[in-house]
């Protein structure tokens, strides 16, 4: 029922958002159906497990994100300067840095998270090390996306308490 429930939550927050609508009685009304016959289909054909519905990585997945959203806001900086150079000082790479996650739902985070931010692309999920591709010698930077490896397994450890 939990799972529900969240879903319901989530899936009200996204059309709203979406969508706009919050003066239109009737627009809301088909926006809560919507919602409803979402969540009674998802719950009739048995989808409703930990992956399709991660309620356990509430609430820290929020300051995760925050923290993350600054994270690609810098990086955007670092790959605006270099697109916005006379003589940009590109140098890719690949490299590998460590997994810590241990869920598949931590390492999918982990991994999006580095293809989120600009500049790194995570090219092979292995089960102890992603195999990263970098722009530059500063996005490619090992220590940083360990951190964010780290904090993504902070995360999953208090999904698990």
């Amino acid at each position: 029922m939990g799972r529900i429930i969240i879903l319901v939550l989530a899936l009200t927050a996204l059309w709203l958002l979406l969508s706009g609508f919050f003066d239109k009685p009737l627009l809301l009304g088909f926006g809560a159906a919507s919602v409803l016959f979402a969540a009674w289909f998802a719950h009739r054909a048995h989808i409703l497990d930990d992956e399709s519905v991660p309620g356990g990585v509430f609430p820290g997945i929020i300051g995760y994100l925050v923290w993350l959203g600054g994270e690609i806001g810098k990086a955007n900086i670092m790959v605006a300067r270099q697109a916005l150079a006379v003589e940009p000082k590109l140098s890719p790479k690949l490299f590998l840095v460590p997994n810590p996650p241990q869920t598949t739902l931590g390492k999918v985070i982990f991994a999006n998270s580095i293809t989120l931010t600009p500049g790194t692309v995570t090219i092979d999920l292995r089960e102890n090390e992603i195999l990263v591709h970098g722009l530059t010698e500063e996005l490619s930077d090992v220590a940083a996306i360990t951190d964010m490896g780290k904090r993504v397994a902070r995360i999953e450890r208090r999904r698990s308490d």
